[in-house]
């Protein structure tokens, strides 16, 4: 009998993940896949962390890996999941997050005007499937949450999928950022399928709580960092003020054609037609492009891409309420001033807007605690628990990113 091919990847999170099926490896192998070695999982948190240069395909196989273990732990209790569809769920784990673009969140629907990574991540599993000959059918009906069994669908995307639970190990180990830290291991041994449900065991309760904070801080003290903020938003704007420029008819080259091709369009477009040109995108073609752009006669594009190339950032305050327009005015001004720009120039280096986090939102969907005599509650719920209403609200901060008068 001929011996199963299969590959071993060593990680740094976990130690060796291991892809065992004909399908997995034929995925992985696939260019569409390969991207993601090309593409940012933290997009500029490595401005502040600079051990936070771990990529997309990190995060997919870390996350596989993760679902794995999470299906073996669910047989144990006897929950019966077969082949199929343990192949399905990996699968589906795997893809993910397959349509992100450059950048990430940082650059959601900015490069294709209008379009979410989850649309993209489906077109690409249908095109994978039709190459596969039918074999991603059931990751897809879990993907899509048309599988009747809905816990698989809760294990790709939930209050407790393998993609959080992946991330913020993934992304606390290579920040260094020890808050993060969650005990993945123990609550993928509490996890439990009732009632059709994913659910956890009444003895995990803790673990989840540490779970949901750590979400919280890796939030704040990462994701939303100022720094993170200031960098994400001024590449946002860069690609704006090309776009307007090519609008006007100005010349502006990036350093790929893909990458031009998706500048140029000025609608939007039909992304089955350009998948193909979608999946040759990565950081690569946006960040040669912006030091191409360094050199632009547009002093606007100039300047945002040195700075931020050079890592002088937009100067960036966070606070419990808006921002007066009269200071936003002021510091238009003064970048105008300075710049020698126009006051309706001044506002790519200027701008508002706010960030968002909820640490829990029931409404998204429930974390249901399974308790020994067979009641079920959500863990908001749960006597003495401290996630409770006041952090299940949103937690809502401005911000307004101007340029410092000491950047010359």
């Amino acid at each position: 009998m001929a011996q199963l091919s299969r590959k071993i990847i060593n990680d740094p999170v976990y130690g060796f993940i291991t892809l065992d099926h004909p399908v997995l490896l034929a995925i992985v192998a696939h260019p569409y896949y390969q991207r993601l070695r090309r593409i940012h999982q933290m997009a500029f948190a490595h401005m502040v962390y600079p051990g936070a240069v771990h990529t997309r395909l990190h995060h997919s196989l870390g996350a596989y890996h993760l679902m794995g273990e999470a299906v073996v732990e669910l047989r144990k209790k006897g929950v019966e999941i077969s082949e199929d569809e343990e192949l399905g769920v990996k699968i589906a784990i795997l893809l993910h997050d397959i349509g992100h673009g450059p950048f990430s969140h940082a650059l959601e629907r900015v490069v294709i005007r209008g379009v979410n990574h989850e649309t993209l991540s489906l077109l690409i599993m249908q095109v994978l499937n039709k190459e596969l000959e039918g074999q991603l059918e059931t990751a897809i009906r879990i993907f899509t949450n048309d599988y009747p069994r809905h816990f698989l669908h809760q294990l790709v995307s939930g209050q407790l999928d393998m993609d959080r639970m992946d991330y913020l190990t993934r992304d606390s180990f290579f920040t260094g950022v020890s808050e993060g830290v969650i005990g993945y291991d123990r609550i993928l041994k509490m996890l439990t399928v009732h009632q059709g449900e994913l659910m956890v065991e009444e003895k995990a309760i803790y673990s989840i709580e540490k779970f949901l904070v750590a979400r919280r801080l890796m939030y704040w003290q990462v994701y939303l960092h100022k720094t993170v903020v200031s960098a994400e938003k001024m590449l946002v704007r860069i690609l704006e003020r090309v776009r307007e420029l090519i609008s006007r008819g100005v010349s502006v080259s990036g350093c790929s054609p893909v990458l031009d091709f998706f500048l140029n369009q000025e609608s939007d477009i039909s992304q089955e037609n350009n998948l193909d040109k979608f999946c040759l995108l990565d950081d690569i073609d946006v960040m040669g492009s912006v030091k191409n752009w360094m050199f632009h006669p547009d002093i606007v594009l100039s300047r945002l891409s040195r700075q931020l190339i050079d890592r002088q950032l937009l100067k960036v305050k966070f606070q419990a309420t808006p921002f007066e327009q009269a200071f936003v005015e002021e510091k238009k001004a003064e970048a105008a001033e300075k710049l020698g720009i126009t006051k309706e120039e001044a506002r790519y280096f200027v701008f508002t807007g706010d960030a968002v986090n909820t640490t829990y939102n029931p409404k998204d969907e429930k974390i249901n605690i399974l308790f020994k005599d067979g009641s079920i509650k959500d863990i908001a719920h749960v006597d003495n628990a401290l996630i409770h209403q006041t952090l299940a609200s949103t937690v809502k901060k401005f911000y307004i990113c101007y340029l410092s008068i000491n950047h010359q």
